[in-house]
């Protein structure tokens, strides 16, 4: 049999290959490599393979091999291909990697260097990730990096990251509490296994066993830091997901060689009074709004919108470090103690942001209405623009509702009622259109100086939100339009028609209730609207419009159009927030190239990505929505924490065969009730009713019931709430002696905590 690539000198006397050869032929062994595939590279059979046994076992007791007989290494060195964890960036922004599979005995694992394979692949990789990776060794003067690697593939990430917050013991060692409610297990960790940890610390641990028959042990990694003393609770979710959170030096670096753009080639839009309109607490301002009536007579009663938008390709450059940075985080984070930017606070705080009176760059589209709403034409231009005011959504409110301020006073006739007006003629062909009209009010939670809930508020829907909605989706579907037009490639923002197993559900549970809605096919969101409408009749209007958004698909990106279900458009990509999104940045890019308007636009080299570039931007996305979901809930259960054995008023917010999800009215706060604490009834689950109802009584619980419960355990690190019902169950009209589902003894004790999140 042929040598395997490496072995490339004869064995040593007495048939056996020299140590020297053996590491060699480790070294260059394209996979794994034992005892066994040693034996074959250097032709050792018979009774040769007892010496090869007794050189190998030499050769590990002298420190030279690692490993065991089927995976053998020498020691301190890693192979040509090895699985990789991706743990974060050095100090230029790379990709920095560790080794999964090493012996601790071999010293600390080696730190790897991760190179892109070809333009742009950054974007499938990010913290956390396991990848297969070709390796090289540096050399010693290369910094802090041992090997470089390219990615070969992406691989299997790990359901989660073991991650825990330490609580230490005053006899030494501790125990790790759990973050993550649907595995709320504690692990005890002894004193020579703290790895340096401190009492409360968010820690990562690993699982190890010290014999082949031994339980599984934690020993602590490495310490995150202290989500109490940072008044950063969010750093849980940070690290349990792998959010880039500080920018690496060579990006601040870049940052602040960048400079701002003169008048040239670009539109003066400084006259034109533009309105920065946002939420009281923003820091960032990427969008400004105008209106004013079409003088044209062939457009009577129509109106000129004019859609400003910061300019960030201006300064986020193709190959740059900086996009690298923005393409890796996808977007900004929202937490409601802090905010992880997409891009450095010098670009989206202040170069990008549309401040009050002072000139930006912008990238502007002016669209014409008719007196029906619908847009006859549009132009993009590459602006320069000076905001007249900035205001929040509520100053606007009360200045059309007769209170303006002082501020707003000399802005009403020049602006704010053409806005306005603007706005209702616009509205008109929304209207018509008939996007899908959810009504779910978001709680916001307002925090005290030492980072913890005063207060849990819902902000009341004004006219002033949806002014601001609508024009960015025009502008959207501005964009889409003209990319098309040109022919050009672009992310789109698509949303799918639910799928037949969600409309099932739906279907089956708004029979409950005496409604309906229209079997798949040519499904449009009309029909969703008309049973929300409706809903505004019954005790639970807000339950219907859960219900119906948990039917819905997710929105995600995509170079391959099929429409926006919810806004019912058949076109729409994300084109306003280019300061918090990297999906609207490729847009912009796009444009500018679609319309000669500069040399920073959409490359070459980026058009075969625009797919990979999709799915990664969709799955921070994704994981941006999971992470602010948790910090809330982990907020939240730490503002309930001291109020053991109060009781609140709830909703059923969700039924399983395990038992009952309940929301709280007043903080919004999910909870779970095990089935085992309702009583001693035998309860069935019921699917398309949505309800547990008990054999005997045929007295159950429903989704939508407005009850009462007692907290009887709350877990502030997983975000984790534990209710027992006070609420008496009622009679239920279904008879469950006929209907199948999990039967429950009612004698079970409560035992540990289980609850899962929806």
């Amino acid at each position: 049999m042929a040598r395997k690539s490496g072995a490339t000198r004869a064995p040593a006397d007495g048939g056996l290959p020299s140590k020297e050869q053996i590491l060699e032929f480790l070294n260059s062994a394209p996979g794994k490599a034992g005892k066994r595939e040693i034996a074959r590279a250097f032709g050792v059979s018979g009774g040769a393979k007892i010496a090869l046994k007794r050189l190998l076992s030499e050769m590990a007791e002298e420190g030279s091999l690692s490993g065991d007989k089927k995976h053998l290494r020498e020691k301190g060195k890693l192979p040509p291909v090895a699985p990789l964890e991706i743990t974060g960036r050095d100090e230029h922004g790379d990709l920095v990697a560790k080794p999964l599979e090493w012996e601790e005995s071999d010293g600390k694992r080696p730190l790897v260097r991760l190179v892109s394979g070809r333009e742009g692949r950054d974007a499938e990789f990010g913290i956390g990730d396991h990848v297969l990776a070709r390796l090289h060794k540096l050399p010693r003067s290369s910094g802090a990096a041992s090997y470089e690697a390219i990615p070969v593939k992406k691989l299997r990430r790990e359901k989660r990251r073991l991650l825990g917050i330490f609580r230490a013991s005053k006899r030494g060692g501790g125990t790790i509490e759990p973050i993550d409610r649907k595995e709320l297990k504690s692990w005890p960790i002894l004193p020579e296994d703290m790895g340096g940890a401190d009492d409360g610390d968010l820690v990562r641990f690993q699982l190890v066993r010290r014999g082949r028959f031994a339980t599984p042990r934690a020993e602590i990694v490495e310490s995150l830091g202290n989500p109490d003393d940072q008044r950063k609770i969010s750093l849980i979710a940070i690290h349990a997901h792998g959010i880039p959170e500080d920018f690496p030096e060579a990006v601040l670096r870049e940052c602040e060689t960048l400079e701002p753009p003169t008048m040239g080639g670009r539109t003066d839009l400084r006259s034109i009074p533009l309105l920065t309109i946002d939420p009281m607490d923003a820091r960032d301002h990427d969008d400004a709004v105008h209106a004013e009536a079409d003088p044209d007579s062939k457009n009577s009663g129509g109106f000129i919108v004019t859609v400003a938008i910061a300019d960030v390709a201006q300064y986020i450059r193709p190959g740059s470090k900086l996009d690298r940075e923005a393409q890796l985080r996808g977007n900004s984070v929202y937490f409601p103690d802090r905010v992880v930017p997409m891009l450095p606070e010098k670009i989206s705080n202040d170069l990008c942001s549309l401040r009050e009176l002072e000139e930006r760059p912008c990238l502007a589209v002016r669209m014409v209405f008719d007196k029906h709403g619908e847009k006859r034409r549009h132009t993009f231009v590459r602006a320069m623009m000076k905001s007249a005011a900035k205001l929040s959504y509520q100053e606007a409110q009360a200045a059309i509702d007769g209170n303006p301020s002082d501020k707003c006073l000399p802005l009403m006739e020049r602006a704010l009622l053409p806005l306005w007006e603007a706005y209702r003629t616009v509205a008109k062909a929304r209207d018509k259109r008939g996007p899908l009209d959810l009504d779910l009010p978001e709680r916001k939670i307002i925090l005290n100086e030492e980072g913890k809930v005063a207060r849990v508020v819902t902000p009341e829907r004004l006219e002033a939100h949806r002014l601001i909605e609508e024009f960015m989706i025009q502008a959207n579907v501005a964009a889409a339009e003209t990319l098309e037009e040109k022919r050009l490639p672009l992310v789109y923002r698509v949303h799918d028609q639910p799928s037949p197993e969600k409309l099932k559900g739906l279907r089956d549970f708004l029979e409950t209730l005496d409604m309906k809605i229209p079997h798949a096919g040519a499904l449009k969101p009309e029909a969703f609207n008309r049973v929300l409408h409706q809903a505004k009749d019954l005790p639970v209007p807000d339950l219907i419009n859960e219900v119906i958004l948990r039917s819905q698909s997710q929105a995600e990106y995509n170079p391959k159009n099929i429409g926006h279900f919810g806004l019912n458009l058949v076109r729409y990509a994300h084109f306003t927030s280019p300061i918090r999104r990297y999906a609207d940045l490729i847009v912009h890019r796009a444009l500018i190239r679609a319309l000669n308007l500069g040399p920073d636009g959409l490359t070459d080299e980026e058009i075969p990505r625009l797919a990979a570039v999709a799915k990664a931007i969709s799955d921070t996305e994704r994981r941006a929505m999971s992470a602010e979901r948790e910090t809330t809930d982990r907020l939240i259960a730490a503002h309930l924490a001291d109020r053991i054995g109060a009781t609140f008023a709830a909703r059923v917010a969700g039924v399983t065969r395990s038992g009952l999800f309940v929301k709280l009215k007043d903080t919004g706060a999910d909870g779970f009730i095990p089935i085992s604490s309702l009583g001693n009834d035998y309860y069935h689950h019921v699917e398309a009713a949505h309800a547990l109802i008990g054999a005997r009584s045929g007295e159950g619980y429903r989704l939508g019931d407005t009850v009462e419960v007692k907290l009887l355990e709350a877990i502030p690190s997983a975000g984790a709430l534990r209710f027992e019902m006070i609420t008496e169950p009622t009679k239920s009209n279904l008879s469950a002696s006929r209907l199948p589902g999990r039967r429950n003894t009612g004698k079970k004790k409560f035992g540990k905590f289980r609850g899962r999140s929806r």
